[in-house]
């Protein structure tokens, strides 16, 4: 992926090179600067003060500083070239982010906007000028040690090449470590901020240890990477020191021999004032710059660049035991005699930018209307970027992806296809005005309340006073906002639903009743991304999904043949543990895990707050389980 960024940030300074061509002609102003910062100092010592002539030191002193306003000039000139590089950097970014956001709904769009975009102009800005500075600065200062002496530059040279080598070799290892160091304190502050709004459910599941392992082996990961680091940090004072200091030590060494070669007092003075004054603080500012910022720039635009919505994906493998994706169909017994299937999949590959992994690999699905299907596997393994292929929000990369046979992405998919999101979309307007929104025409009342009926709306439709009832979306609970959406798509005429983890906010008895719902849908085809163990139990099928294969079939069948999936199975089922709680405690949150543990009919899920989870006949006062504060 650095490659594509390297491609990609030459082909963008190629297309502005008049711009280019301009900075490097204002910097000359600087590099004049620094020629005569130690050239007029020489000459005002040799053939002035130390002459008797102090009229004439004076004079070149002079130069030197008419050379710094001059520089200053240039500087202020600089400035708007570079500025000319940033803004169109700035704004393309812009552009890929929003574009990204609305096409795709992505949740870290403001964040990209808002600091991300901003980190990425200010670092490339503030690269620029150093780089351009040390450029210019060292030429300035080279030309200036061969024109007092030529001896100077022999000694100078050697220890300035070696220490910019030494920074060089450990450039792309540092921003290796560098990264790896972002990328483990982001794992520790994403698995520290999904635990700790979970831990009552933490505790009544008895995984205190379980998490506990995993937190700590995060926290080790994020020192291991911080020591590293620090390893190679040492090496690029290393270089400041070999390349900055070191020529300080060996002009003041070889004063003698130099003096004694015909070097005179004034070209001395002059060398160190190059070094001292112009080369020790551009190699300053570049190892540091360079080192530091350059680093958090590649990372940034390998952020901002990609094509994950959120980089929430993990890279999915071909199945090592058939060399392409798992082949999953319905079988023949189930298919349909005639007319296309409701989906179907053929050799599809998907990945989040050209030089990614794929996440999905030679896929091929395919099912029949009226077909009922889970997808499961860890949390972040391509489930959604699955139900995103077929609701042709993402387009794949090799392959056909068809809804009842026509392509997707295309009109007549799209009308074929009704998504339901984890977020349920709820505005303000009339509670029959939300439900008819994928309508044409308005919904009549009696197929709105069998709707609501069938899906488990109804309580909180009457709650709220009927079809006709305002409906503020701030007022709703998670809950409430997902029953909804799903009453919308229920009423919808796409015969295929997609349900993206739709039932998250809800209860078992509520989720349950809303899958089944949609399954019983006359031609109905519904495609579920299941967070509970229930919802692979109700589907006819089942496509797990574990990064590194896919495996399809029955519960019963997968039970049988499938380690992964008997693993998401005992991940899911309740492990027995000792009460870390009094029985029955005030809140009402049972210590031990099991059937009789609130809101989820057996089965425990950790998938957030208590508070976010809609127990039964909540609906009217949109209070959280049990009371829960």
């Amino acid at each position: 992926m650095t490659e594509g960024i390297q491609r990609r940030g030459l082909r963008f300074l190629t297309d502005r090179w008049r711009v280019l061509v301009g900075l490097g002609a204002w910097s000359v102003l600087e590099t004049g600067q620094t020629f005569l910062t130690g050239f007029a100092l020489a000459r005002a010592l040799d053939e002035g003060f130390l002459a008797g002539r102090p009229g004439a030191g004076l004079s070149w002193l002079g130069v030197a500083g008419l050379a710094v306003l001059v520089g200053a000039y240039g500087t202020v000139r600089v400035y708007g070239a570079v500025a000319a590089l940033t803004e169109p950097l700035r704004d393309r970014l812009v552009e890929r982010v929003v574009s990204r956001g609305v096409r795709e709904a992505d949740a870290g769009a403001l964040s990209g906007l808002t600091q991300q975009v901003e980190i990425a102009r200010d670092t490339f800005a503030g690269l620029v000028m150093v780089s351009r500075s040390f450029v210019f600065t060292s030429v300035g200062a080279v030309v200036g040690l061969v024109s007092l002496d030529p001896l100077l530059l022999l000694v100078v040279g050697p220890a300035l090449a070696a220490g910019l080598g030494l920074f060089a070799a450990t450039l792309r290892p540092l921003a290796r470590r560098q990264e790896g160091f972002l990328a483990a304190d982001e794992a520790l502050a994403d698995g520290l901020g999904s635990v700790c709004p979970g831990l009552r459910d933490i505790t009544a599941a008895g995984a205190e240890e379980r998490v506990a392992a995993a937190a700590r082996s995060r926290v080790d990961a994020e020192l291991r990477a911080a020591r590293s680091l620090a390893r190679w940090g040492v090496l690029r004072v290393a270089s400041l020191a070999l390349g900055g200091h070191l020529p300080i030590v060996l002009l003041l060494a070889c004063t003698p021999w130099l003096l004694d070669t015909g070097v005179t007092p004034g070209a001395l003075v002059g060398a160190l004032a190059y070094v001292t004054q112009s080369l020790l603080p551009a190699l300053h500012n570049l190892v540091h710059g360079l080192g530091t910022s350059g680093s958090r720039l590649v990372v940034v635009l390998r952020r901002l660049t990609r094509e994950a919505p959120g980089g929430a994906d993990v890279v999915a493998e071909a199945d090592p035991g058939t060399g392409t994706g798992a082949d999953l169909e319905s079988p023949p017994s189930a298919r349909p005699a005639d007319g296309p299937p409701a989906l179907s999949l053929t050799s599809v590959t998907f990945a989040y930018g050209p030089s990614a992994t794929p996440v999905i690999d030679d896929l091929d699905l395919t099912l029949r209307p009226g077909a009922h299907l889970a997808v499961v596997g860890p949390s972040g393994i391509g489930k959604s970027t699955l139900t995103a292929l077929v609701a042709g929000l993402l387009e794949a990369g090799r392959g056909t992806v068809r809804l009842c046979g026509h392509p997707v992405p295309g009109p007549e998919a799209a009308a074929l296809r009704v998504l339901i999101p984890q977020e349920a979309y709820v505005f303000t307007g009339t509670l029959a005005e939300n439900l008819g929104m994928l309508r044409a025409a308005p919904v009549p009342e009696a197929e709105l309340l069998a709707a609501a009926q069938s899906v488990g709306l109804l309580p909180l439709l009457e709650a709220l006073g009927g079809p006709a009832a305002t409906v503020d979306p701030a007022a709703l609970s998670a809950g409430e906002r997902q029953l909804v959406a799903l009453t919308r798509a229920y009423l919808s005429p796409a015969p295929v639903a997609l349900l993206d983890e739709a039932t998250c906010h809800l209860d078992a008895r509520a989720e349950e009743r809303a899958e089944r719902a949609f399954a019983a849908r006359p031609g109905g085809t519904l495609v579920v991304v299941a967070h509970r163990i229930s919802s692979a139990r109700r589907a006819d099928r089942v496509l797990v999904m574990d990064g590194r294969h896919t495996e399809y079939g029955t519960h019963e069948e997968l039970l049988r043949r499938s380690p992964s999936y008997r693993d998401l199975v005992g991940g899911w089922t309740p492990v027995p543990s000792q009460p870390a709680l009094a029985l029955r405690d005030p809140d009402r949150v049972d210590a031990v895990a099991g059937t009789g543990l609130a809101g989820d009919g057996g089965h425990v899920v950790a998938h957030g707050p208590v508070g976010q989870v809609q127990a039964p006949r909540d609906l009217r006062h949109r209070g959280p389980l049990g009371g829960e504060g």
